[in-house]
């Protein structure tokens, strides 16, 4: 069943087809989890399917899916479920994508109704074939669940607008997320082999404009440990990030989706993203996420309601 498994994805990823294949390593029992099951996964599976809605927790694999949706917990992915990029790293599927659905912003909002979301998460696949990457899109899709949900905070995590003016950026900007996250994903001297259609200064400048737009807004980014990073290069990554007012920080490790991703290079202990979320507190993050299992929506309404005590308590002692 897991070779089958294995076989229908990596047919998502033609464009991987050329890659040698490595063998998928045995996770450690810190990185195990349990398969998703129970009443609220059902209800929130059901909710999405309802509403014709893309979740990243199954397109990308989540290990955190059985938990986050037990919970009524889900990441909301806009703009199709069809990527114009081929990271060596991302289990979504590369191809040509779909117009984009105009009802799809109303339908988002109700599904976060629904889910009685105290907290959102939207993000996206990326759109190279529009020309304002889908920054109008994730515009529309915000004000969609301010009007339905005004107690709702709203987290994006945006694709790089790397093919598009100034203005795409200062679009999602202007309709006020409460966070805006952009992950750098891995460092520098990865981004060939691991994030090839991206530009790691680009997307560190992309972080830097947000708080330049809008100094009071939430910034976060995020990493993979395990993909052949050293750790004087993940700390050389921190600083980067601070240079560029970050406030918030996670490190997760990274999963081999197929034989045909790139590979896993090591997994990272419990100790070690101890260690690194030690160091990042330690350069100034206001909150730092740094498990096995961190990923960028995980827990992310609880570290948003941290991120923002923080905050006041900085304030506070200034």
């Amino acid at each position: 069943m897991q070779e089958r498994d294995l076989s229908d994805r990596a047919q998502r990823h033609p464009e991987k087809a050329h890659r040698p294949d490595t063998p998928i390593l045995r996770k450690p029992r810190w990185i195990r989890v349990k398969a998703p099951t129970g009443e609220g996964y059902n209800r929130t599976r059901e909710i999405m399917r309802s509403n014709r809605l893309v979740t990243v927790c199954e397109e990308a694999g989540c290990p955190n899916v059985g938990e986050c949706w037990s919970q009524g917990h889900a990441t909301m992915m806009i703009m199709g479920e069809i990527c114009t990029r081929g990271c060596t790293f991302c289990n979504v599927a590369t191809g040509r994508p779909d117009a984009l659905d105009v009802f799809e912003p109303g339908r988002v909002a109700v599904a976060v109704e629904k889910l009685g979301l105290n907290h959102v998460v939207i993000t996206s696949v990326d759109r190279d074939d529009l020309e304002d990457g889908g920054a109008e899109h994730f515009a529309q899709t915000i004000r969609a669940v301010r009007r339905k949900c005004p107690g709702t905070t709203i987290e994006v995590l945006t694709p790089d607008f790397l093919k598009c003016g100034p203005e795409a950026l200062e679009t999602v900007v202007a309709a006020k997320p409460d966070v805006f996250n952009h992950n750098l994903e891995t460092v520098p001297g990865l981004y060939p082999e691991v994030r090839p259609g991206a530009r790691y200064f680009h997307s560190l400048r992309l972080l830097q404009r947000v708080k330049e737009l809008d100094p009071a807004m939430f910034t976060k980014s995020g990493i993979m440990v395990g993909l052949g990073e050293t750790r004087s290069q993940v700390l050389q990554v921190m600083d980067d990030m601070r240079a560029a007012d970050v406030d918030f920080l996670t490190i997760g490790q990274y999963l081999q989706p197929t034989p045909k991703h790139h590979a896993i290079d090591r997994f990272v202990t419990p100790e070690e993203f101890a260690s690194y979320e030690k160091a990042a507190y330690g350069k100034g993050f206001l909150m730092v996420s740094a498990t096995p299992l961190t990923r960028s929506s995980y827990h992310a309404g609880a570290d948003f309601e941290r991120l923002r005590a923080a905050r006041l308590a900085k304030l506070g002692a200034s």
